[in-house]
């Protein structure tokens, strides 16, 4: 979310700080599993989007006050929940400037953006240190001396890395060449195989996304129609777990950035289609794109890409739903 098209500051703000409030649940929980690196991520690249911000603005020389309607806060907070807890602080600070200036200020700063700022940062990030993007710890394997020095970059930090890096599940799962689900889930105890701790990530996200829901500042019918879309496919290639089955539908929709993704990322009314059947179109995309990715493509999330991609369609769908009207009207 990025600030709204034709709402005031003051309105702006609100909405901004009571999506931050919703991000609570679930940066708490992915705190709590991944340790402190969660909580530099987000410090680091909040700060470094302010800052971004603040500069932006001095050299177009427009006023500083839009700095407290949280819109470069929330996109820092969004991509630092993106970002792996190891990740260097260069890489961290690299990419969300690069959010702020390309992905916002580049088309005129809030509420004139094409794209979603903070997965513009994470997708130069994917592309350019696909590596290091890829670097996720075992959940409760991180202290917080490793962490501090792995955000320094350090030999101690890279030695570090070896010891306790592991697949994600999704990435786990999508390169476990010939296993069963049975022989997939049944090795206990490794972070690549226990997916239950990014289910409860995902949980924590989805209560704060039910909190926007309840409070009416996100519309319903994205995250509706992107979760709908990926479990109706997961179901459809989910054939009861043998060793060329893709993810049963709780393993698809509980893993991964999925609850993040369809409460928080989809939904940035800038960025996203003005018709409210063109957002059922919106998010269905999502999803599809996100399956594809996940199942076949080359990463083992999709959901930057994705995102992006349907952001370029919005206008689209837009003129499109007008268009139907348009002829509707004509016709009665």
């Amino acid at each position: 979310m990025n600030g709204k098209k034709a709402t005031g500051g003051n309105k702006t703000a609100r909405i901004m700080h009571i999506t931050l409030l919703a991000l609570l649940p679930g940066f708490a929980v992915f705190t709590w599993h991944f340790g402190i690196g969660i909580l530099l991520n987000v410090t680091i690249a909040v700060v470094t989007a302010v800052i971004c911000e603040a500069l932006i603005l001095t050299l177009r020389s427009r006023p500083l006050d839009s700095l407290a309607d949280g819109t470069a806060v929330l996109t820092g907070a969004l991509l630092g929940l993106c970002l792996p807890p190891l990740l260097p602080f260069w890489m961290v600070s690299i990419g969300t400037g690069f959010a702020v200036i390309f992905g916002k200020h580049l088309y005129g700063g809030s509420g004139n953006n094409l794209f979603n700022p903070a997965m513009v940062g994470f997708a130069m990030l994917i592309i350019s240190f696909p590596l290091a993007m890829s670097h996720w710890p075992a959940a409760g394997t991180t202290d917080n001396a490793s962490s501090f020095a792995a955000k320094l970059n350090t030999q101690a930090a890279q030695e570090h890395y070896d010891g306790i890096t592991a697949a994600t599940p999704l990435d786990a799962y999508k390169f476990r060449i010939a296993a069963t689900n049975d022989e997939f889930f049944s090795a206990a105890g490794t972070q690549e195989n226990n997916w239950q701790t990014w289910a409860s990530i995902n949980l924590a996200f989805l209560i704060g996304g039910l909190f926007l829901l309840y409070r009416r500042l996100i519309p319903w019918q994205i995250p509706a129609s992107f979760l709908a879309t990926i479990g109706a496919l997961s179901l459809v290639f989910y054939d009861g777990g043998s060793s060329v089955s893709l993810g049963s539908p709780a393993f698809t929709l509980l893993t991964g950035a999925t609850m993040l993704t369809a409460f928080f990322i989809a939904t940035d009314p800038v960025t996203c289609p003005g018709h409210k059947k063109g957002l059922l179109v919106f998010g269905a995309g999502v999803g599809l794109v996100v399956f594809i990715i996940r199942s076949w493509g080359a990463y083992p999330e999709g959901v930057a890409f994705a995102i992006l991609l349907m952001n370029a369609t919005a206008p689209l769908i837009d003129h499109v739903f007008v268009l139907r009207k348009q002829s509707t009207l004509k016709r009665t």
